[in-house]
């Protein structure tokens, strides 16, 4: 009607009436896209909800108004039971699995079996080749509703954008070749997920190395189960939150800055004030970040200090790095993650080098929406020289590093592992073991360092993505300086009580590491941390 009255009275307005028309169209085919089912709104979690999850900076501020359960199962060696029996640092990680189905005639290996309203968040995954057939079951379906014609995310039936479905390094295409992917596109579902993998030769010893991250939610949450149908309405969405994922944008607000010359053992401090707030984007520039330490005091009370070179996900000497929440280039630092505070913030640079350091801080504020569940940005830093790793993995000798444990409420959401590796070779056979709320048996059991940090197959190369990477590795045998980083979009870890980050000391050969692990992660004011600096 609006086209048809500009034709027939060729307004002056005509061309602003155009452009009105083609935005409205454009934003209604956009709607379209991302509401396909006006029954979403019976649902309290959907594919379609999830993907805005993902991209949402400020939801991960709070602790979860559904308190869901965060998880991972993997492949990892079943012989590992107890601390107190023998088999706690067996190493066949690539032989686990939950049990073998007999299915139509087919053996299938269990990777996963899930009781309950929830959601697989992470499928990372590598082998020595791929040849087999994996079939996602969900709700107690007695067919599969998905299949995969390989050990490899990468062939999922639906074309699924490269920020959700990432390639490994050491990625080989071919059935017969090697690598693997990590895998982002959240599978939702309402009462039971079971992952299954067929091997072609049930005889034949192939390395399946996996892990499957996932949540369950409390009995009673309403989830709108994955089809591949409902997946394939929401590609334009998919594909929007890629490219935020992979050139994030920034939310910009009302700025402050400081800056100057700060001399040796001296600080330079930015003070901010006001209601209910929160930092959505700091930026630090100077030339070299291993000359400063950053702390944060927020409403009174220091929930950041650390290394800057660290905060900034580099670690040490790390040239660049370029994720969804934190970026680090020649000259500056960008830190995406929201830093919500009621009154006041304070961030500070301290010179901890011989020489005075041209310096500035810059920090965006927004309005925050404020309640019980509304936690505080924290960073806490934890270092060790000299650390034993040894390949000998049946021995009593051998020891779970500490990388943190918090106590109160909170929610996990990133980690770098910046390290000098004295040993000749890999020093990182070594499992995660994430224990929740005082759990016996970790929730999170790994299979190597390098999977945990989203790649496989070391020796590592440098690389990068929006959840992380390597961003330094400085020899192809692993020696010397290496660094991991990895922050979490849906697969962060929320805690009520506590949360206990441990990490296996395996390696090829024996020796000694250097570990300097930083810790991102939301919590309540009195909630702490054992990582001081």
């Amino acid at each position: 009607l609006m086209f048809a009255l500009k034709q027939e009275h060729g307004h002056p307005k005509g061309k602003i009436m155009n452009k009105i028309i083609v935005l409205c169209t454009c934003a209604s085919i956009l709607a379209c896209a991302c509401n396909t089912d006006n029954n979403d709104t019976a649902y309290d979690v959907t594919l379609s909800s999830l993907l805005d999850e993902m991209v949402d900076r400020e939801k991960l501020t709070s602790y979860p108004a559904i308190e869901y359960k965060a998880g991972q199962v993997s492949s990892y060696d079943r012989r590992t039971v107890s601390k107190d029996e023998p088999g706690w640092w067996a190493n066949d990680d690539g032989a686990g699995y939950e049990r073998l189905d007999t299915i139509a005639g087919r053996y299938e290996k269990v990777m996963c079996d899930l009781n309950g309203a929830g959601v697989v968040t992470r499928i990372w995954m590598t082998t020595k080749e791929k040849y087999g057939t994996m079939r996602i079951y969900l709700d107690g379906a007695k067919n599969p509703q998905i299949i995969i014609p390989a050990y490899d995310m990468k062939r999922f039936p639906l074309d699924v954008p490269d920020g959700l479905s990432l390639t490994h390094t050491h990625y080989q295409r071919e059935m017969g070749g090697v690598g693997g992917n990590s895998f982002f596109l959240p599978i939702p579902f309402a009462n039971s997920c079971k992952i299954t993998f067929e091997e072609p030769d049930i005889t034949k010893k192939i390395p399946r190395y996996y892990h499957i991250g996932y949540r369950l939610y409390p009995q009673g949450t309403s989830v709108k189960t994955f089809t591949i149908k409902e997946a394939k309405s929401l590609l334009d969405k998919m594909v929007a939150v890629s490219n935020e994922l992979l050139n994030p944008s920034e939310e910009s607000g009302i700025p402050s800055i400081v800056e100057g010359t700060i001399k040796p053992a001296k600080s330079l401090t930015l003070n901010i004030s006001g209601d209910n707030q929160k930092i959505s984007k700091l930026i630090i520039k100077t030339s070299d970040p291993e000359d400063f330490m950053i702390t944060a005091n927020f409403d009174g009370v220091r929930t950041v200090s650390a290394p800057l070179a660290h905060f900034a996900g580099a670690g040490i000497g790390a040239p660049k790095v370029d994720g969804w929440w934190l970026k680090k280039d020649a000259d500056s630092i960008i830190v995406r993650f929201p830093m919500p505070f009621k009154e006041t913030a304070e961030i500070s640079l301290v010179n901890i080098s011989a020489k005075d350091v041209e310096a500035s801080i810059l920090a965006e504020t927004n309005d925050c929406k404020w309640s019980e569940r509304t936690l505080y940005f924290h960073t806490s830093f934890r270092s060790e020289d000299a650390i034993p790793v040894s390949p000998e993995y049946d021995s009593d000798d051998n020891l779970d590093w500490n990388f943190m444990t918090i106590t109160g409420r909170g929610v996990y959401v990133g980690d770098l592992l910046s390290l000098n590796n004295h040993a000749i070779d890999w020093y990182g056979e070594g499992d995660e073991k994430i224990y929740v709320d005082g759990e016996k048996f970790p929730s999170f059991m790994g299979t190597g360092t390098e999977d945990y940090y989203n790649c496989s197959w070391a020796p590592v190369i440098p690389f990068l993505t929006p959840y992380g990477g390597a961003p330094r590795a400085d020899e192809e045998s692993s020696h010397g300086l290496n660094a991991f980083l990895r922050t979490r979009n849906l697969d962060n870890i929320p805690f009520a009580k506590s949360l206990t980050f441990d990490i296996e000391m395996l390696s090829w050969h024996h020796g000694t590491v250097d570990y300097n692990a930083t810790s991102f992660w939301y919590g309540d004011l009195n909630s702490v941390t054992n990582a001081t600096l």
